[in-house]
């Protein structure tokens, strides 16, 4: 079996995007391309943002620190640490209401 400390990685990761140019980072923590679920950990400082992209066919994003937004067209959603979106199926973006870490978690048709 393969673990690890999400918790320690947010830590790691959060620190990392405070000291970076672009105010973020991100790494994937299960899954490649070829796999049908990928789940990456990503952070972000207050004001930083994911600009608007497609959505993947099926994803959720959970918030592991902070708070985030994501809005898709006319609608938003703004969740806080322990909650989670299953994100909808049209372009999206996702910012930082403060120094934030989500698990997006991505499956594929693989």
């Amino acid at each position: 079996m393969e673990s690890m400390s999400l918790t320690t990685l947010a830590e790691e990761h959060l620190a990392a995007a405070r000291v970076g140019s672009a105010g973020r980072s991100a790494v994937t923590v299960h899954g490649r391309h070829d796999f049908v679920l990928r789940q990456t950990l990503i952070a972000l400082v207050e004001g930083q943002a994911l600009a608007e992209h497609e959505s993947p066919p099926e994803a959720t994003l959970q918030v592991l620190q902070g708070r985030v937004r994501v809005t898709a067209g006319e609608d938003f959603w703004e969740g806080a640490a322990g909650e989670l979106l299953v994100i909808p199926p049209e372009r999206h973006d996702l910012r930082a209401l403060e120094d934030s870490v989500v698990l997006l978690s991505v499956g594929t048709a693989g």
